[in-house]
């Protein structure tokens, strides 16, 4: 499941996810995003707050989170990673060379310099 907030002012996308990630997460999370970007143009951030990498229910659900990243990347300026798992340095190191968003890993509770970071001018 993936629960969801837009801060529509700051053009800030907030995901928190809870272990097991669905098809459905992101079908749901596309059609409340989507709109919002057209108007817009693009996200300036993403922040995703999850303790721990969630996972999938399914081989679907995983293809329907790749497809997702692959479809948005380009539309979102900076991603802020709140985590004190090692997924949160993989995305930082690793996942970089993939995605043209900036991205960072905070800590797990630093919901607020992750914020912070996000609305700094690129």
């Amino acid at each position: 499941m993936i629960g969801f907030s837009l801060d529509t002012d700051l053009g800030i996308l907030y995901l928190r996810p809870t272990p097991p990630l669905t098809s459905g997460d992101f079908e749901q999370l596309t059609q409340a995003v989507d709109p919002w970007i057209k108007d817009n143009g693009q996200l300036d951030a993403l922040i995703i707050e999850a303790p721990e990498f969630p996972g999938w229910d399914s081989f679907g659900a995983m293809l329907s989170h790749f497809k997702f990243v692959l479809d948005h990347h380009k539309l979102i300026k900076k991603i802020a990673v709140v985590t004190d798992s090692e997924a949160g340095e993989v995305a930082e190191n690793f996942a970089a060379h993939f995605v043209s968003a900036e991205i960072k890993h905070f800590p797990a509770g630093q919901r607020d310099a992750a914020k912070q970071w996000a609305t700094l001018p690129r």
